[in-house]
């Protein structure tokens, strides 16, 4: 009833007008795509539209008198005042062609790789050649103030960021995200914004901002293909094969898009455990198996000229298959090596996710208020069999026992459904929007352990569990954007959500349930001083829910010296965040943030000394200041050389609520990146990448230094249908995670990992078809659920 409600007030007329209309033709041609305005008598606008391909156009309007202002391409204006008192047709209104005749123009232009707006940064791809046969992952890579590191995405200063593909959020995270989002070919992005903090209309979930890649659309009746075939070599090699297809004609818009995968990556890990009787020196090599499947079909029609239904599909297939290989060397208190364990482990992965979108967009009227309807089913699967041994050696390497044998399966199934609306009803003083969603999650994972040590698997039941979790959330929102005059701009927005989850533990016969009610406000002002200066602040409110793995209390084992286990009882944190940016001359743009996380949750490494056990665990367990300030510059040196940087220091202030054994430090973070495009010629171009990241501290962890140098060319051939691309990534092998240190319970512990950092892409890319299709002659989200499903 509530949700019925709702659907009902924001779908109910608030003003009432009459109808104004007429056609505007050229002599007996109708023209179409006129510019129709209406202001008052001094000159204000009040409100307009464009002409339909007839000539035709319908404005509702209040009684008054105006000034009606017809312009088109090509022709004189027309000027008239107009007395409305009631519905008027002004019939048909001739405008005459100018006196100039233009011979055929082309004209060349060229988006500006950064574009600021109220809230949201816009980067441009077109001139990024370091894409070039890449994926969505590496172009989100590229993309100024975004991190990809070790299956995650954030945006410099911020938590993990959630990933949205035209505007709609994939319910997906960690390895499941980078997979999908692999599937999708770079050349086919348009853009990609950079939301830092998301307005009242997105779900206030995630405290790492959004980003959104808005996908090509083709042009208006015309079809486009494109192919394209990669090599890449890292230790081992991988090949993957993509293909896009976009058409549009009259009423229908279709793309058809596949991907498939297949090949191996190498991981390496280093773990230094300094336990009281001795250091624990961990190596791990794994082979991963990178083979995926994935597709995606989206259809668009228009109803009518005011009215468009559509659906998506979205599917991923992945068997991330892990075959490991770890040596731990155990030294004594004095430093001798006293044995080694050696574990050889198979890990069989398999992730498949389906996603459908239905939706509707209709205009309400011609004073563009809209309508948006969306229904989404998400379903996310995955399963694990991992079976491992470890054998204690000598340091001789003579053969002691078998130190532990087990098999550990675990599965996890997430199925959410949502629906929701939005509104967009601009008003004579301010553009007003406002909306409702309700979303409803079910997710169950069952793991089971097996002690394979005598050679016949038996069940463990005190290391087995069933856990079921429900979730549904409620939310509505309005906001309100106003400009003030052409120099200042302000928006104001507050979103509700109400959320009851529950999690049961069938083992442990152990049920938490948690209900809450959050306000969460928004704030934007953009003030452009002159056409040399602007400046943009914004604040917002945002709350960042566990992941759906998480809450799982139950245990599973990496290795049979390390396991990492869930908390049904964690909380969501919750984080205020502050935004300034100023830009000047469109080639400086100053950056500074402050965000206050509270309740904040994460990873926690703890060693049991007595068994010498790594445990990972999750808790809520600190508050932490996080702010920073850097420069960012773009610009075009010469017509051969384009260059973007970026300079921030960053720092932190923690402290720990919990009662962890260990103390928070915290120092300045140094960032720095350069991003260089040569154009040699016409048709070839060469890009270098330089990122440097310098060693910090920040609340439980210290990190050690990132840095690399990429290096891409691409060559366009056959009138640029075909191109050839070469990218060395990561040349000096410093791009990856290295010197992870944290102290618990006084026992330091030192993490590195490598996924394949280095490697060399070598990419082909065919695009053809037709520019225009011939014309028939006639009368012319569940949106951030799904990103929990494997957060980590």
């Amino acid at each position: 009833m509530k949700i019925a409600y709702l659907v009902i007030l924001f779908l109910t007329p608030f003003l009432c007008f009459s109808q104004f209309k007429g056609i505007v033709k050229d002599s007996k041609i109708p023209v179409a795509f006129a510019n129709v305005f209406l202001s008052t008598s001094e000159g204000k606008f009040i409100t307009g539209a464009i002409t339909n391909e007839d000539g035709s156009f319908e404005i509702n309007l209040k009684r008054g008198n105006y000034q009606l202002k017809i312009s088109a391409v090509g022709y004189n204006d027309y000027h008239k005042d107009i007395l409305f008192e009631e519905s008027l047709n002004i019939g048909e209104i001739q405008l005459l062609g100018t006196t100039t005749n233009l011979n055929e123009v082309v004209i060349k232009s060229k988006k500006k790789i950064i574009e600021q707006k109220i809230d949201r940064l816009v980067y441009n791809l077109e001139s990024n050649i370091a894409i070039s046969g890449g994926d969505a992952l590496n172009a989100l890579g590229t993309a100024p103030g975004v991190i990809v590191k070790n299956n995650s995405i954030s945006i410099l200063g911020k938590g993990l960021s959630k990933i949205m593909i035209d505007g709609r959020i994939l319910e997906l995270s960690g390895e499941e995200l980078n997979s999908f989002l692999k599937s999708i070919a770079a050349s086919d992005i348009k853009n990609i914004e950079i939301i830092t903090n998301p307005s009242a209309k997105y779900d206030a979930n995630g405290d790492g901002g959004l980003i959104n890649l808005n996908l090509k659309k083709g042009v208006k009746n015309s079809w486009k293909n494109t192919t394209t075939l990669n090599y890449e070599q890292n230790k081992y090699a991988i090949s993957t094969l993509r293909d896009n297809f976009i058409y549009s004609k009259n009423k229908i818009r279709f793309s058809l898009s596949g991907n498939g995968k297949k090949g191996n990556s190498k991981e390496k890990e280093t773990l230094n455990i300094y336990y009281p009787n001795g250091l624990w020196d961990l190596n791990n090599i794994s082979k991963i198996k990178e083979d995926n499947i994935s597709g995606r079909i989206a259809l668009d029609y228009d109803i009518t000229e005011k009215t468009t239904i559509g659906f998506q599909y979205l599917g991923d297939r992945s068997n991330p298959d892990r075959n490991s290989n770890t040596s731990i060397n155990i030294y004594n208190s004095s430093n001798s090596l006293e044995s080694v364990l050696i574990n050889n482990g198979l890990n069989n992965q398999q992730s498949t996710n389906n996603s459908l979108n239905g939706h509707l967009l209709t205009k309400l009227d011609s004073l563009n208020r809209k309508l948006t309807l969306d229904i989404d089913y998400f379903n996310f699967h995955s399963k694990s069999d991992n079976n491992f041994i470890a054998k204690t050696f000598l340091p001789n390497m003579t053969f002691v026992n078998i130190n532990q044998s087990a098999k550990n399966t675990s599965n996890q199934n997430v199925e959410n459904i949502s629906i929701k609306a939005d509104i967009e009803h601009p008003l004579k003083s301010f553009n007003l929007s406002y909306g409702f969603k309700a979303s409803f999650v079910n997710s169950n994972s069952d793991v089971n352990y097996f002690n394979t040590i005598t050679g016949n698997p038996e069940l463990d039941p005190n290391q087995s569990n069933l856990f079921n979790y429900k979730e549904n959330n409620q939310a509505i929102y309005v906001s309100g954007d106003k400009k003030i005059n052409d120099k200042l701009n302000i928006q104001l927005g507050l979103r509700l959500e109400i959320t009851q989850t529950t999690g049961f533990s069938t083992t442990l016969k152990q049920q938490s349930d948690y209900d809450y009610l959050k306000l969460f406000p928004t704030f934007y002002i953009a003030y452009k001083k002159n056409e040399n200066h602007n400046f943009n602040f914004n604040y917002g409110k945002r709350i960042n829910r566990p992941g759906f793995s998480l809450l799982n209390p139950f245990r599973s084992y990496i290795n049979s010296n390390s396991y990492s286990e869930g908390n049904p009882f964690l909380k969501p944190s919750f984080s205020d965040n502050f935004d300034f940016t100023h830009s000047y001359k469109d080639k400086f743009r100053t950056n500074a943030f402050l965000n206050f996380t509270s309740e904040g949750y994460g990873v926690l490494f703890t060693s049991n000394p007595v068994t010498n056990t790594q445990i990972i665990t999750r808790e809520n367990y600190y508050k932490e200041y996080y702010y920073g300030i850097g420069e960012n510059y773009e610009s075009k040196i010469n017509k051969w050389w384009e260059c973007q940087s970026s300079l921030y220091f960053l720092g932190s202030q923690t402290d720990f609520t919990s009662t962890i054994n260990a103390k928070p430090s915290n120092n300045i973070q140094l960032y720095f990146s350069i991003n260089n495009t040569f154009s040699i010629n016409e048709t070839t171009k060469l890009q270098v990448d330089y990122f440097y990241s310098s060693p910090f501290k920040k609340g439980l962890y210290e990190i050690g230094y990132m840095a690399g140098l990429n290096i891409a060319l691409q060559k366009s051939m056959y009138k640029k249908r075909l191109q050839l691309s070469i990218l060395l990534n990561d040349i000096f092998n410093t791009s990856y995670l290295k010197d992870y240190k944290s102290i618990v319970n006084n026992i330091n512990q030192v993490y590195s990992e490598n996924n394949s950092s280095r490697f060399i892409r070598i990419g082909l890319t065919y695009n053809f078809g037709n520019k225009k299709i011939n014309l028939e002659q006639h009368d012319s989200g569940n949106e951030e659920e799904k990103n929990r499903t494997t957060k980590k």
